[in-house]
């Protein structure tokens, strides 16, 4: 009993601790300076290089309202049931092509077709920021994350619901800049070593 309780307490305060470092996490997702550009979009960029230059002046994060909100969820969910979520190697015979998807797609192609529909709606390039990350099984994935005042948040073709980046499973590990859509920053993700330090 007494080894039980010390297991309950002890899990009850790693728990605790857990909850307290995601608290404290920034709403927004830090940098940690320049990073290189994942070949699939440096490819991407030769064909569209028009969508892979200066944003412009970077007004900072959207600011977020129930119009704009309703229209992120909508872009969100309306990609994820558009298309059919297929490889690269099933669509286009190739590891790794970066493409506005027709039928299928794969996650940097849901991507890409957010973000676009999302700058049609008015939204500026600038918070609209294709993302890499690391899934707990250690492969890689695309999203797209919006930079707001709210924090950042990422639409994803694995879920409908859009969520704080802080929130979801994955490990951060770069983005395209935010004044330059050719280029990538480095992003610290934090949440791994700081829940380390409390075992």
């Amino acid at each position: 009993m007494t080894r039980t309780l010390k297991t309950g307490t002890f899990a009850f305060l790693f728990s605790l601790a857990a909850a307290q470092v995601a608290l404290a996490l920034p709403a927004n997702i830090p940098l940690a300076g320049a990073t290189n550009q994942p070949i699939g979009h440096y490819e991407f960029c030769k064909q569209y290089s028009n969508e892979c230059g200066p944003t412009g002046r970077d007004a900072g994060p959207l600011k977020l309202t129930p119009e704009n909100w309703k229209t992120i969820l909508n872009v969100n969910y309306t990609a994820n049931t558009e298309f059919v979520p297929m490889t690269d190697m099933e669509i286009y015979g190739v590891e790794e092509r970066w493409a506005y998807p027709e039928a299928a797609a794969d996650c940097e192609d849901y991507v890409l077709i957010k973000r676009k529909r999302l700058m049609e709606a008015g939204i500026a390039p600038s918070n609209l920021l294709i993302t890499v990350v690391l899934q707990p099984n250690g492969e890689g994935h695309a999203v797209l994350t919006v930079r707001t005042d709210r924090g950042d948040f990422v639409l994803d073709n694995m879920r409908n619901k859009v969520m704080l980046w802080s929130e979801t499973e994955y490990r951060f590990l770069k983005r395209q800049s935010s004044v330059h859509a050719g280029k990538w920053v480095k992003l610290q993700d934090g949440r791994a070593e700081a829940v380390g330090s409390v075992k």
